[in-house]
């Protein structure tokens, strides 16, 4: 049987057509139209079209990764960068627009999901699937299955406080969500740029890997806050593996320095979980949309 997987994203819509075994037999990406909630679910259902016009009818759901998630006591998207899609019923409205069922979960269950299924960390009982880019996401898989809760926030561990703060971290930038200090402004790409007095964090990687003492010590704060941040989900959570993902996910030194320093904050004497690069770069959202299904 195939299945089909969309992931909304803020620029683009893709889809992809997987077998199941996991096997791509087809993937298209178009635009997403900007601030135009009608226009964005009548892309996705043309790109359904297109895709089984490819590949054949699709029995079953449909699966949809999007930034945010469907609260449970509105039935409406919240938390989506994709502001447009806010305050809506985009998983009946879609529902409408193709005729038939659709499973809608944020892109970071699908991200984890994706790689605790066919990648990093297939096979693995518990996995936390992390998203470090513009934001800081997070889902969680057990036995092969993406969990929600009853909030709809499962994994949002962005949003927590970063933990065992430094008196000069205290009471940390302003965040979006009307917080202080969340996680998500140390450790995004965006917020470790700010906090590192630089335009783009990659400016801060390359000063770092050229011996520049200054972006050597910035990368190492990040790495010790990284550690500090997800030490409190090997508290909590325990997972077998961990795996990252997003743009600074591409930061190699990470994987080395990172399990080096969780160690002094989990509470354990030696940490079994595995620190992981994901497997499927950028398609990890689109494929673990697909994996929804079934």
């Amino acid at each position: 049987m195939n299945r089909i997987g969309i992931d909304v994203g803020g620029t683009k819509i893709e889809g992809v057509v997987l077998t199941d075994g996991g096997a791509e037999r087809g993937r298209l990406r178009v635009a997403t139209p900007q601030g135009d909630y009608e226009a964005t679910v009548d892309r996705i259902s043309g790109l359904v079209d297109q895709l089984e016009a490819a590949h054949g009818r699709t029995p079953g759901p449909i699966g949809i990764g999007t930034p945010g998630a469907i609260d449970p006591s509105t039935g409406l998207l919240k938390n989506s960068n994709s502001v447009a899609l806010n305050g809506r019923p985009f998983d009946v409205d879609l529902e409408k627009a193709l005729g038939r069922p659709v499973i809608l979960r944020n892109d970071a269950d699908c991200f984890a999901l994706s790689e605790a299924r066919d990648g990093a960390a297939a096979g693995a009982a518990v996995v936390f699937g992390v998203i470090i880019g513009t934001g800081v996401g997070g889902g969680v898989v057990v036995g092969g299955q993406a969990l929600s809760g009853p909030n709809a926030i499962t994994g949002e561990w962005g949003h927590n406080p970063l933990p065992w703060p430094r008196d000069d971290e205290r009471p940390g930038p302003e965040c979006y969500c009307g917080l202080r200090g969340c996680i998500e402004t140390f450790l995004s790409g965006p917020g470790f740029a700010a906090r590192s007095g630089a335009s783009a964090a990659t400016d801060v990687i390359d000063a770092a890997r050229r011996g520049d003492s200054a972006a050597l010590a910035q990368l190492d704060l990040y790495c010790d806050r990284l550690a500090r941040s997800l030490a409190t989900i090997i508290n909590v959570l325990d997972p077998d593996d961990i795996v990252l993902g997003g743009g600074m996910s591409n930061v190699d030194e990470i994987y080395q320095r990172v399990p080096d320093l969780w160690a002094r904050y989990a509470f354990t004497s030696t940490v079994a979980t595995r620190l992981l690069k994901n497997r499927h770069g950028d398609s990890s959202g689109v494929r673990g949309a697909a994996w929804l299904v079934g």
